[in-house]
């Protein structure tokens, strides 16, 4: 996999947007201290910030708080709008893991003024992102579908779609009101609890029984 470029079973794809779902587990929203939402909420990634497993991951500059997020990643395989949550998983032409890496300290400063959340999610290298295995939803439940996290060898995160407030079918199905979905998107569909800070010189590891495992090492700059 490139930044750019996406290739399951012989099939190409070429990223256009990364939509990003915050909020979207509830011991997640407690451990930050916030609201349960009524709706997803809905950030966006540049496609630039991809970054392959494997790659060394440089720590941001403008912030001093990194945390890691690990999310059930899918990549959306034909064009929809509209849809209704019943045909929802028939758009999904993979599924992965990646990494919403957060400046927290950038996000709270960037709360309490208001402002967007761009400078605290969107930087560079802030979507570490695993190999897509193509989606089948005969061997792939994505109703229950279980991941971990860990840094340096210790467990930090663990979660399982099956705690989503808002499920997979519902993602698809609402983003696909508001934006036309085309082949090649991309949905990160939120972190469970756990999340916590990266330094220089850890090794994160992202992995789950259906996508196997993928990892990055942080540097500095």
């Amino acid at each position: 996999m490139s930044a750019l470029q996406v290739s399951i079973n012989d099939q190409s794809y070429a990223p256009q947007r990364i939509f990003c779902i915050g909020k979207n587990y509830d011991e997640h929203v407690k451990e930050l201290g916030g609201q349960t939402p009524e709706e997803p909420v809905v950030f966006m990634k540049p496609v630039s910030s991809i970054v392959a497993p494997g790659e060394t991951l440089l720590m941001p500059r403008h912030g001093n708080l990194l945390h890691h997020e690990v999310e059930v990643v899918l990549l959306i395989g034909r064009e929809g709008q509209d849809i209704p949550e019943a045909d929802a998983l028939s758009y999904i032409a993979g599924v992965t893991l990646g990494l919403d890496l957060t400046l927290r300290d950038v996000q709270g400063r960037l709360k309490k003024t208001g402002l967007p959340w761009e400078l605290s999610k969107s930087f560079e290298q802030s979507a570490p992102l695993g190999d897509f295995k193509a989606y089948d939803s005969n061997s792939i439940d994505l109703e229950n579908f279980s991941f971990i996290c860990s840094v340096n060898g210790d467990l930090r995160q663990q979660g399982n779609t099956c705690d989503m407030l808002f499920p997979v079918r519902s993602l698809i199905s609402t983003l696909s009101r508001w934006w036309t979905l085309r082949p090649g998107d991309i949905i990160y569909t939120g972190t469970p609890a756990g999340v916590g800070p990266l330094d220089s010189g850890d090794v994160v590891v992202i992995e789950s029984p259906v996508t196997g495992s993928f990892s990055w090492t942080l540097a500095r700059d």
